[in-house]
């Protein structure tokens, strides 16, 4: 099986070097990732520049392209030219995963993933894909290296079953802080769609000027429903919900026929 690798933190980013670690014999794992931080880049894509290219190495164990553009460039740029020149006309990978990104991408917070933006973008062009985030506890407290194992016991899992060419898996795993940490139950929930408690404190600068600074921390939310991935990840399980890039909300289409046609 031959995988693409990508994520929004960067190809420097430690949870990309510890998923590539753990995920190694899986299959044969190629890397391609943003230079620098693309977070909460969501599906944004790069249209009035050229997508500048650069091998790199962030450590010995890991090498890949990077890409200045955001991480679904990446995948577009990947599945459309790189697969081609790397394998030849027509190649494309079996299987792309996007992560482990630094920080839990679940409710409204998978709108704004650049992680989970670049599955989507996978399942669109018809490969299937799992993102892949670690909820983040107390700073400096995240071990990578375990939570991209329990990851990994998690994409084992989800392999066990087939997946269509369009389909996106969700995973978040929960706060990790040692090599030991135990694998967390696996509860396949639906997103939660309350928004989020945040907001924007103003200040002014030295010259005068005002700004906003963001002073929400991306996990508080107007409420939580039962069996989502909010609920289950705060019970320190790792979630798995199925996503789909469709935005049409069929149940609505023939009442709206109806008033308008």
């Amino acid at each position: 099986m031959r995988i693409l690798l990508t994520n929004d933190d960067g190809i420097d980013a430690p949870g990309i070097a510890a998923l590539f670690d753990a995920i190694h014999g899986l299959g044969e794992v190629r890397v391609v990732a943003p230079a620098d931080m693309q977070s909460a880049s969501s599906h944004g894509i790069t249209f009035h520049r050229p997508l500048m290219v650069r091998e790199a190495q962030p450590n010995p164990r890991m090498r890949g392209i990077a890409v200045e553009g955001r991480p679904a460039d990446c995948v577009k740029l990947a599945m459309r030219s790189l697969w081609q020149e790397w394998y030849g006309p027509g190649a494309r990978p079996d299987l792309v995963i996007s992560g482990m990104n630094a920080g839990a991408n679940v409710g409204i917070n998978v709108i704004y993933s650049g992680t989970v933006g670049a599955a989507v973008e996978a399942a669109f062009l018809g490969v299937p894909s799992i993102a892949v985030s670690l909820h983040l506890g107390a700073p400096g407290k995240a071990h990578f290296a375990r939570g991209a194992q329990i990851a990994r016991a998690a994409i084992d899992r989800i392999l066990e079953h087939p997946l269509d060419a369009h389909r996106v898996m969700n995973v978040n795993v929960p706060r990790t802080e040692s090599a030991d940490a135990p694998m967390p139950p696996i509860r396949v929930v639906s997103m939660n769609t309350a928004a989020g408690i945040d907001g924007y404190e103003r200040r002014v600068a030295p010259d005068g000027r005002t700004y906003y600074w963001p002073n929400g921390n991306g996990m508080e939310f107007f409420h939580t429903a039962e069996a989502t991935d909010v609920e289950a990840l705060s019970q320190r399980a790792v979630t798995v919900t199925p996503l789909w890039y469709d935005l049409t909300e069929h149940a609505t289409l023939g009442a709206w026929r109806g008033r308008l046609g």
